[in-house]
């Protein structure tokens, strides 16, 4: 960012890291979380930890052409262990770049795994104070958003809020009350940071939502919409602008190496979903705004060495041992699930 461009960019990306966990034997695991994730970890060294790190972070410095993204929000991260060790491989990669992590480890979902975000810390201020985290409670375990605001070098204040909603295990339609309320945790906490800060407060929601844009969880509850007029217009109702519909418009690559449209963020069975999402706030859309949404630039973040071309064109895994590392686990994969991004722009003052 230089300070005399017209215009200040904003590279914001996120991805869910897939089972980013310290190695089997870290000392500091709760035990109840020792023992319940046992069998996943058993294998899991410090070596491979380190291989998945490295791959990850081949990734993520090729984004924002070359540069890495200003904000990465993250989730499936186990704690501030694994997180202090991809910042500093992605600090080592990037010459110039001092990411750090926010972060507030949960200890509620049954497997341990965190929302969180790693900012460069020489273009955004950062007060801990606005760090705050909600669990989405279930039966079966919890899912949280961490919110954070960050501050520009112009001191323009962005609010982001990083979620993981409860997964479709058990069946979509049984799960889908968990992730119904977890649109409204999002929604009334929307609606709480417009009345604390003001409504054209710039919020930029993120996530792996575990739905697709158009189901209710997202429609309805969080009151995401593909009409950005509605947002807009809106004076009382927290609306986000769902970002993702984007994506469908854009092109990936075949198993022939042609090119087409993309179905998914992530693959099941050879169908591709749009789990992973931005929600724009009124604050990102309004001209009057000095802080910005560029929709046009928002995307899934596609690179050739990612794509299991054997699978529907969907990301490469790279697994978890669970005791057995020749067959479960892959060094040259990443994660299953593709990251996302998108630009804001900023007026200079």
């Amino acid at each position: 960012m230089r300070k005399e461009d017209p215009m200040a960019k904003h590279f914001i990306a996120f991805w869910n890291l897939e089972n980013l966990f310290a190695p089997q034997d870290f000392e500091d695991r709760p035990e109840w979380l020792a023992k319940r994730i046992a069998a996943d970890l058993k294998g899991w060294t410090a070596e491979l930890l380190d291989q998945k790190i490295t791959q990850l972070v081949s990734i993520i410095s090729q984004m924002n052409s070359g540069k890495g993204p200003d904000i990465l929000g993250v989730c499936e991260v186990e704690n501030r262990f694994v997180l202090d060790a991809l910042a500093g491989k992605l600090n080592e990669q990037l010459v110039g770049r001092q990411y750090i992590p926010v972060h507030a480890d949960s200890n509620e979902d049954q497997r341990g795994i965190d929302t969180a975000f790693l900012y460069d810390k020489q273009e955004y201020g950062h007060d801990p104070a606005t760090l705050f985290n909600y669990f989405v409670i279930r039966r079966t375990g919890t899912r949280d958003i961490t919110q954070a605001t960050f501050t520009t070098k112009a001191g323009q204040p962005l609010v982001l809020l990083c979620n993981h909603w409860p997964s479709r295990s058990g069946g979509s339609y049984e799960s889908q009350g968990y992730r119904m309320t977890a649109g409204e945790t999002l929604s009334y906490f929307h609606s709480r940071i417009r009345e604390e800060l003001g409504e054209n407060i710039p919020i930029l929601a993120m996530g792996d939502f575990n739905d697709d844009p158009f189901n209710e969880s997202l429609v309805i509850h969080a009151e995401a919409t593909r009409e950005r007029g509605d947002v807009e217009r809106t004076e009382t109702v927290p609306r986000f602008y769902n970002l993702a519909w984007r994506y469908l418009q854009q092109e990936g690559i075949d198993r022939k190496g042609n090119q087409k449209l993309l179905s998914g963020t992530l693959y099941f069975n050879g169908n591709g979903n749009v789990f992973d999402q931005l929600l724009a706030s009124k604050g990102l859309l309004i001209s009057s705004s000095p802080l910005r949404v560029k929709e046009e630039t928002a995307r899934i973040e596609l690179f050739p060495e990612m794509v299991d071309n054997r699978l529907s064109e969907g990301p490469i895994r790279f697994g978890l041992p669970k005791g057995d590392f020749q067959k479960n686990v892959n060094t040259k994969g990443y994660s299953d699930h593709f990251p996302v991004s998108v630009e804001l722009e900023e007026d200079q003052v």
